[in-house]
């Protein structure tokens, strides 16, 4: 029998989370099934998580298919009602392995409110993948009007700097040079343990602790929640990669504070400067949201202002669509063509400025995770074409010579 295909929709979490539903599949003794692990954060991304679960079924008729992610903890049983179904799981359920029991029920989803612990499940590495994953903490305790995904994940909780240490050896051990620490809200970490210790203090200590990891990355930040020592180690620890992606979201204040958010526009510009006086190779992202309920054109103005102001070169830029039960459905809608419309404004400048920063890299040296033949991402995750390096997983040491496609085009340095 083949092995059970999981098809993986939202972020670097739910990636996470798909592999150990991976080892769980193989302990139950599951074969032939297909796992689509869905994301709520978007109604398109819960479109796209429909259109693969048709296509399942096409493809594998006999297949037993089981759906679970954030999509189906907030609205089980719409997915239940789904004719190619076959189960549906939560977001607390898919991570055992008698869940994927063949006599198992077939709707499990519990109050993932009630949730007050999270455990670091040790997985051995991830399919397909250069770089790995580890899950320091889940769910959120802030309740922007715009998100539904603390309904799937729950209220925030950490996982302990020792479990985070043992994960970490095991997958350095087996052959992974970077790790991306991730979380729903990772820079809440800590919070909910024993002496509060920070996001900064986990980073140092787990450097200190795993003198054999090469490469540290961070998943989204809070631009207001970077303790002083997640700052120091950001400025002075050049195994923490300078690559931050910050969850920006809009440019305009009253944007912001009709989000709930817990930032100003003149907060993230002060970050980047000051980071970038520190350290002048990092290199930011940023989410951004087009469109949000009651954002004018001046409005909009100010989220493409902040994008220069800022020199954000990464960007994710999400038209904004209503989600039935957050505030900001309830809120004057801006019409769906128009947040389109500004959404493809704002990546058009975030290419512009993406251009800018990897021309500024031009005749320098990059070391460059290899992630498929051909190709990976270097310090500041500028993408970088490499013809002559083919081992993914190896960090090469790379002359970059031109801008080639949108990507920078190098040749292994001698």
């Amino acid at each position: 029998m083949a092995e059970t295909e999981i098809i993986t929709f939202g972020c670097r979490l739910n990636a996470y989370e798909s592999e150990v539903m991976r080892a769980n599949a193989r302990a139950a003794g599951l074969e032939g099934a297909v796992i689509v692990n869905t994301c709520a954060v978007t109604a398109e991304a819960e479109r796209q998580a429909r259109q693969a679960i048709r296509r399942a079924r096409r493809r594998h008729p006999e297949a037993r298919i089981i759906v679970t992610g954030c999509a189906v903890q907030v609205a089980p049983s719409a997915w239940a009602a789904m004719p190619e179904v076959d189960q549906v799981i939560g977001n607390l359920e898919k991570l055992h392995p008698d869940s994927l029991a063949a006599d198992a029920e077939r709707i499990q989803v519990r109050d993932i409110m009630t949730v007050r612990e999270t455990a670091g499940h040790l997985i051995e590495g991830f399919a397909g993948r250069a770089r790995a994953f580890l899950e320091v903490q889940q769910g959120c305790d802030h309740r922007c009007t715009f998100c539904i995904i603390p309904f799937g994940r729950g209220n925030s909780r950490s996982v302990p700097l020792g479990i985070v240490v043992e994960q970490a050896r095991r997958l350095v051990a087996n052959g992974y040079e970077e790790l991306v620490l991730t979380g729903v809200d990772l820079t809440s970490y800590g919070a909910d343990l024993p002496g509060r210790p920070t996001l900064g203090q986990l980073v140092r200590r787990l450097l200190a602790l795993v003198p054999e990891l090469r490469r540290l990355r961070l998943s989204s930040l809070d631009p207001v929640e970077i303790d002083d020592e997640l700052f120091r180690q950001i400025v002075e620890e050049p195994r923490l990669m300078p690559h931050l992606h910050l969850s920006v979201q809009s440019g305009d204040d009253m944007v912001l504070k009709r989000m709930k958010r817990r930032h100003l526009r003149a907060d993230v510009i002060g970050l980047c400067r000051r980071i970038r006086a520190a350290r002048p190779e990092v290199a930011f992202g940023a989410d951004m949201i087009a469109g949000f309920p009651t954002e004018d054109p001046p409005m909009h103005e100010n989220s493409v202002r902040l994008v220069e102001e800022c020199d954000l070169a990464w960007l994710h830029v999400f038209p904004y669509s209503p989600r039935p039960g957050t505030p900001a459905a309830r809120m004057p809608q801006v019409p769906r063509a128009v947040a389109k419309e500004r959404a493809e404004r704002l990546r058009g400048r975030g290419e512009a400025q993406a251009r800018r920063w990897m021309e500024s890299r031009i005749g320098s040296l990059a070391e460059v995770l290899i992630e498929e033949p051909g190709f990976g991402h270097a310090e500041d995750f500028a993408p970088v074409t490499i013809p002559d390096a083919t081992e993914a997983g190896r960090i090469v040491r790379v002359h970059i010579d031109r801008i080639e496609d949108g990507k920078l085009l190098g040749r292994a340095a001698a």
